[in-house]
């Protein structure tokens, strides 16, 4: 059982997480949005590997960052539900990891490989060509992923990620 202290870190950790996402999304809008992304707020997904809050902070900061975005409350809905989903299969999957490198690198190809729904959100809305749009969103996504790992990595030999 949780005591109020380590509820009370639990949701400031995720109120972090989430504004953090926000932040480093505004803060380069002209790559976070389209058919060609390097979302580095993306960076960000690895933190779900360690603990679940970290799906939920995620999520909550996808939701607010895409009120900024082109295609409106579409991308707020699907955008962030694929955050949810991604994020979600994620941390299942890095349940039977027995590394961080291991749980790292299911989090860069998961997340890399769900890119699929923001190529097909912006096929339906704006008309992209899906492929295309897969190949250049997947490729942003496995960078800002790759980049995430890392220096989520090396953060996470001096914090514990997973309280």
């Amino acid at each position: 059982m949780q005591s109020s202290h380590e509820k009370t870190v639990g949701i400031i950790k995720v109120g972090l997480v989430a504004a953090m996402y926000v932040v480093l999304t505004l803060a380069v809008p002209g790559l976070s949005y389209g058919p060609i992304q390097f979302r580095v707020s993306e960076t960000l997904n690895n933190l779900a590997v360690f603990n679940k809050r970290y799906i939920w902070a995620l999520t909550i900061g996808c939701v607010i960052a895409n009120l900024w975005s082109s295609l409106g409350m579409v991308d707020v809905v699907f955008g962030s539900l694929g955050t949810l989903i991604m994020t979600t299969i994620s941390y299942w999957l890095s349940k039977y990891a027995k590394t961080k490198i291991t749980k790292l690198t299911i989090s860069v190809i998961v997340c890399t490989l769900s890119m699929w729904s923001v190529a097909l959100e912006l096929y339906l809305i704006s008309h992209a060509p899906f492929w295309e749009t897969y190949l250049t969103v997947a490729l942003g996504e496995l960078g800002a992923l790759i980049l995430g790992a890392v220096v989520i990595g090396i953060a996470s030999l001096r914090i514990n990620l997973e309280k």
